[in-house]
């Protein structure tokens, strides 16, 4: 099936253009008449463009473009504006040249008929599943400047606590990258130094010396095992992405100790609470809502938990219930979930926990953060301090020997 970009006139004398997709062009000049517009012209899209417009929709467009965007198109439509007139003025207005094109796409989809969370659904990679199922309830219920609005501060929240933790690794991955510089830059220049100062001695090298001789010899000899750290991290994160790989990392991430598993939790926990609140108060499906909480909520185990939750709730057994049969949910979750169902403020509890966990997300990296500093600064000079030592212990000997010439 063809795509076909067209220029059409609806019934109050607008021009309007978009692309449709039909057999051929008296389809395409067809699925026009029935969506009330007269086609002025019709030109099939050629295999370029489609590559072009492909290419474009594969650009990441950034969490905050996406949610000044949905701000202001919340804005706009509780102003009074259509949908079509809010486009195009966001299409104009925003700076983010992926995201433009993709409203601009947007704009002509809906022009041509589509509602809104189709056409946003055609761009899976830019609007996540629970921003369509948000702009279709929105649709429904007739609230689309709400759920808009809604889906802005959810972002907003995710990005938040997403930010809180990129912040806290900052320090640890630099102090990190740092130590590794050191030592291979030590094991390829300080060490062939001092072997040279040792080969005088004509003496027997103590055993931690000759083992950072030995790692010297190999550095240098073959300076591609190098890659082995980089080639690793590749392979790491290749494998993290596949279903067995995923199911492991993320159970492992959760008994992490020294407080990491605890802080995983507590994410994953105010995610999960964060989502479900803003679904709920959108008005969609509960059975809906838990599926697509579980697929956003960014560990398999909870996932799979929720899965289960699911099927329960499908069977007419309150919420609350496989949340309290299931170690993954921490005991206040499902209590207050509980509280919520019989009080019907669901969704007002799901916030409130939501807002605990994301306060416990800033004390715990906070607390992390305090841990990991001196525990990296003691690994670095562990790493130093082994090199130093091997390094000067026969000096130790050798001096040993001149002071005591008899021995």
């Amino acid at each position: 099936m063809a795509s076909y970009a067209y220029s059409a006139i609806n019934a109050q004398g607008l021009e309007l253009s978009g692309e449709v997709s039909a057999p051929d062009i008296a389809g395409a000049r067809e699925q026009l008449r029935l969506r009330g517009l007269l086609a002025d012209s019709l030109r099939e899209v050629s295999s370029s463009d489609s590559t072009e417009r492909s290419s474009v929709s594969r650009h990441k467009v950034k969490a905050k473009s996406l949610q000044v965007f949905s701000r202001q198109f919340a804005t706009m439509i509780e102003a009074g504006l259509n949908v079509v007139g809010s486009l195009v003025i966001l299409e104009q207005q925003t700076d983010d040249v992926a995201l433009s094109t993709v409203v601009k796409q947007l704009r002509g989809d809906v022009e041509g008929g589509l509602l809104l969370s189709e056409a946003m659904a055609k761009h899976p990679r830019v609007f996540t599943r629970l921003y369509v199922a948000m702009v279709e309830a929105g649709e429904a219920a007739g609230i689309l400047d709400i759920v808009l609005d809604r889906v802005a501060f959810q972002i907003e929240k995710q990005e938040a606590i997403r930010r809180r933790i990129k912040s806290a690794m900052v320090y640890p991955t630099m102090v990190l990258c740092f130590a590794t510089l050191v030592l291979i830059g030590m094991l390829l220049f300080l060490v062939p130094i001092f072997e040279g100062i040792f080969k005088t001695l004509n003496g027997q090298l103590p055993t931690l010396t000759l083992y950072v001789v030995d790692a010297s010899h190999a550095l240098k000899s073959a300076p591609y095992v190098l890659l082995i750290i980089p080639l690793g991290l590749w392979a790491f994160f290749r494998w993290k992405r596949t279903e067995p790989g995923r199911r492991v990392w993320d159970t492992f991430k959760l008994r992490l100790p020294v407080k990491i598993g605890d802080t995983v939790r507590k994410v994953t926990m105010a995610r999960f609470s964060r989502t479900l609140s803003t679904l709920v108060a959108a008005g969609v499906d509960i059975i809906k809502a838990l599926e697509i909480t579980g697929q956003t909520a960014g560990n398999w185990v909870v996932e799979e938990a929720l899965a289960g939750v699911r099927v329960k709730v499908h069977e007419g057994v309150p919420i609350a219930q496989p949340l309290l049969e299931n170690d993954v949910f921490p005991p206040m979750v499902s209590q207050m979930v509980k509280i919520g169902e019989e009080t019907g403020e669901l969704e007002k509890m799901l916030s409130k926990i939501a807002d605990f966990y994301e306060e416990e997300v800033d004390a715990a990296v906070g607390s992390l953060t305090s841990i990991i500093e001196p525990l990296m600064m003691i690994g670095v000079g562990i790493m130093v301090g082994i090199i130093l030592i091997s390094m000067y212990l026969p000096m130790f000997k050798m001096l040993h020997l001149v002071a005591n010439p008899s021995n």
